[in-house]
């Protein structure tokens, strides 16, 4: 890691960011959606879903009555955090990927405040305001907590963390996010963990299961149109920062459950024959009606499948707990 591009900012005694400074986000942006765009079919990369309005939209779609996996999750880690972290070892730092609002998290980092006098977490997360804004909040509630937050993407922070020694580390992946990678960049993540773990290091992976169509669709298609507004605020997004022209309302938000491929595939299909400029571009994009661009896939796992990916990073699953209905799984898993 280049590090001259970190910088550390310390809000609190116990809260500090090294954050991986890059002036070239917006054109990042920009080459991701033209690359996108003049793809076929046209594609968006789910990462930029997570502008401010985004999140905020995620975080109102983590409560809906449809989507499932957010309780799910939190449920099981009520029931069995204790176990996990028995199983996972004594003294441990925990590492977060995509840390968000960390509120499952709290339920394994207050357990941990029982059993240790120090408690460090690292949160690992493309947004400094969120680690700041839920930082503070988790300070005031657990004492013994210390944080050190890395602002990056999860290459360069799990390279920063391969140089340093720290005690075991507990790494965290929740919330199903390892499906919105292919198998073959889940694989190509997973080995980037390993290759920052040492022997006595663990990873507890959420992952979603294979379930009754219906469901799944229900789950990426709510009632109340929160996850159409969440897809359909990249177009927004292209508008605001790239000077789209975007009718939003010319666009529908379409989620459907792909079962050759095992994921659910979200995508935002034209309604009309249209031309759209983007100026930050310097070109307009054409649209058929019924075209569709490919927005996010959530592929979904049984243990077999599990097993095998793990595999492919040098890791083994050590020990798997599900919720009653078999929905939802949270595994810990161990390097070979």
């Amino acid at each position: 890691m280049d590090s001259a591009h970190l910088v550390r900012r310390k809000f609190h005694d116990r809260l500090v960011l090294d954050i991986i400074e890059s002036t070239d986000l917006r054109e990042s942006f920009r080459e991701d959606v033209l690359r996108g765009f003049t793809s076929d079919p046209k594609t968006i990369p789910p990462k930029y879903f997570y502008d401010e309005r985004g999140s905020q939209l995620f975080e109102a779609i983590t409560g809906l009555e449809e989507y499932y996996p957010t309780r799910t999750e939190a449920a099981i880690l009520a029931q069995s955090g204790e176990e996990m972290l028995d199983a996972a070892g004594p003294g441990l730092t925990v590492v977060e990927l995509g840390s968000g609002s960390s509120t499952k998290t709290r339920l394994l980092l207050e357990r941990l405040a029982g059993r240790q006098e120090r408690v460090d977490y690292i949160p690992i997360d493309i947004s400094p305001t969120v680690v700041t804004e839920f930082g503070e909040q988790l300070l005031q509630d657990y004492p013994s907590l210390h944080i050190r937050g890395l602002i990056c993407d999860y290459d360069r922070a799990l390279g920063e963390l391969k140089e340093q020694s720290h005690e075991r580390k507990l790494f965290l992946f929740l919330g199903s996010s390892m499906g919105n990678f292919t198998p073959h960049q889940a694989a190509a993540l997973l080995r980037v963990i390993r290759e920052a773990m040492g022997p006595q290091d663990s990873l507890l992976l959420g992952v979603d299961l294979k379930k009754d169509r219906a469901i799944l669709e229900r789950a990426y298609d709510d009632a109340q149109g929160v996850t159409a507004a969440f897809n359909l605020n990249l177009l927004e997004r292209i508008n605001r920062e790239l000077g789209g022209q975007f009718d939003v309302e010319r666009f529908r938000h379409v989620a459907l459950y792909n079962a050759q491929q095992g994921r659910i595939e979200m995508h935002l299909e034209s309604t009309v024959s249209q031309i759209v400029p983007i100026d930050a571009l310097g070109r307009s994009f054409t649209f058929r009606r019924g075209e569709r661009i490919h927005t996010e896939n959530s592929y979904k796992f049984d243990r077999e499948q599990l097993q095998q990916l793990l595999g492919l990073a040098d890791m083994t699953l050590q020990r798997q707990w599900l919720d009653p209905q078999g929905w939802f799984s949270l595994s810990l898993a161990s390097p070979v």
